[in-house]
């Protein structure tokens, strides 16, 4: 069987043509809207981490920021390092109540503008862990904050959002992609996922934008390594004699060393490989749809997404330690 070789000029067509829509993609992924001095843009949780560190970098850039946070304590702290170009405004997503009280709020900001920008950022972790751990109401809290919030909030301020053409910014997870830790967390996520994908096509008919980010693993409030264990006693303290059994003692005590090699050694604590991807979507003429942010996302969570479900489940036994009473 003779292999015709491909010839020269074939080979360098196919290699120009891959270049020139590199080119093209690059020029277009860094085309930027005018008038930003203009435009407000709203942040959920902004007490600390990803919102906090994003309200600052917009404040900066000369954006009209409404950073909503918890706390009236985190409030005070963020207005006192930012200019008077950023306002706050208190918001608990799972108050239906608070939202509206933030949308009055917004409303008399922006005037005739309408809103840019909305972040969704406002978010937890824990209860997380083995599956049968959990009850209902440890999904309930994640699940609460996570996803029924951020939808509620996206719908109240849509009007807002479609008089200005604007942006939503809704930051899920790895987790959102791939599912290895029982409880709330990775079901949020993943809602997140498909209700930004929803959104984003019912959408485009009115030039609203929604993106999505997908961080690794980065040292924040969520990922704060006294909090998760902290939760991990109180749910290894209530179950019952049977569960616990299942898994013995040395289990837990391996589970929480996974923890602390996973959140010591993949955590990183350059918050704006995040915020920066964030600005990008609420500056770019053409937002990308995804962004997967920090290295481990990029070479690792995201990729191992995609693959076999059997190549996926191995990567992620090697990471957790087995339960004594398993098969």
């Amino acid at each position: 069987c003779l292999q015709l070789p491909i010839s020269d000029p074939v080979w360098t067509c196919i290699l120009g043509s891959i270049f020139l829509l590199v080119v093209c993609w690059f020029i277009k992924d860094n085309l930027r809207i005018k008038t930003i001095k203009e435009k407000y843009v709203l942040i959920t949780g902004c007490d600390s981490g990803f919102g906090n560190l994003l309200a600052k970098q917009l404040n900066q850039r000369g954006f009209h920021v409404i950073a909503a946070c918890l706390t009236e304590n985190g409030a005070q702290q963020l207005q006192a390092c930012t200019s008077p170009t950023l306002k706050t405004v208190l918001l608990n997503v799972t108050d239906p109540k608070s939202i509206d009280q933030a949308l009055e709020f917004v409303k008399a900001e922006t005037g005739s503008q309408g809103l840019w920008g909305l972040v969704n950022n406002a978010g937890r972790a824990t209860p997380i862990g083995p599956t049968d751990w959990m009850q209902m109401d440890d999904f309930y809290k994640v699940l609460s904050v996570n996803l029924m919030g951020l939808i509620e909030t996206t719908l109240k301020f849509l009007p807002l959002l479609k008089k200005a053409k604007g942006r939503v910014v809704n930051v899920s997870s790895v987790m959102g992609r791939l599912a290895f830790a029982g409880g709330g967390y990775c079901l949020s996520k993943w809602g997140v996922e498909s209700f930004s994908d929803s959104l984003r096509r019912d959408m485009q008919y009115f030039g609203l934008k929604v993106s999505i980010i997908e961080p690794g693993f980065f040292k924040t409030g969520v990922t704060s390594l006294a909090a998760i264990e902290k939760d991990l006693l109180r749910l290894w303290g209530r179950l019952t004699p049977e569960v616990r059994d299942s898994y013995g003692n040395k289990y837990f005590e391996a589970y929480l060393k996974a923890q602390r090699l996973s959140m010591n050694t993949l955590c990183d604590s350059d918050l704006s490989k995040v915020t920066n991807y964030m600005e990008h979507a609420l500056i770019a003429k053409y937002p990308r749809t995804r962004y997967g942010a920090g290295w481990d996302a990029k070479l690792f969570w995201l990729p191992l997404s995609y693959a076999p479900s059997l190549i996926a489940d191995v990567m992620l036994w090697l990471l957790l330690p087995t339960p004594m009473g398993s098969i």
